[in-house]
């Protein structure tokens, strides 16, 4: 019998996942179409506490000149929610999961904002 298998820990600082870099390739049509002006990985770290820092997986700047800070997810697991929610409190940015969506179910990526 074989268990399902998650990755256990998180790739090195600066290196995409197959999802990330699918959503990399997603925002860089956006950028394209005049929708996104910049966007960065991993380019933002915010301070939560004391020794805790939320940094999402992309740092999106939109053509309208707002911030938003993307996390990618295939799930969700220990603190990535509530650290994602108090940095939505904390912070003036827009926060939003993003997870891919089936292909069963239309392809694309489902939108969570916080």
């Amino acid at each position: 019998m074989q268990k399902n298998l998650l990755a256990l820990g998180r790739l090195k600082t600066g290196v995409m996942n197959k999802t990330e870099a699918a959503y990399a390739a997603h925002l860089e049509q956006r950028q394209h179409a005049g929708e996104v002006a910049w966007f960065k990985f991993e380019g933002l770290k915010f301070r939560l506490a004391d020794n805790t820092f939320y940094m999402p997986d992309f740092a999106v700047m939109l053509a309208t000149g707002e911030m938003e800070a993307h996390e990618v997810k295939g799930h969700w697991m220990d603190d990535a929610r509530a650290k994602i929610k108090i940095a939505a409190d904390m912070y003036p940015f827009r926060f939003i999961a993003v997870k891919v969506q089936p292909k069963k179910a239309g392809g694309g990526w489902a939108i969570e904002e916080f």
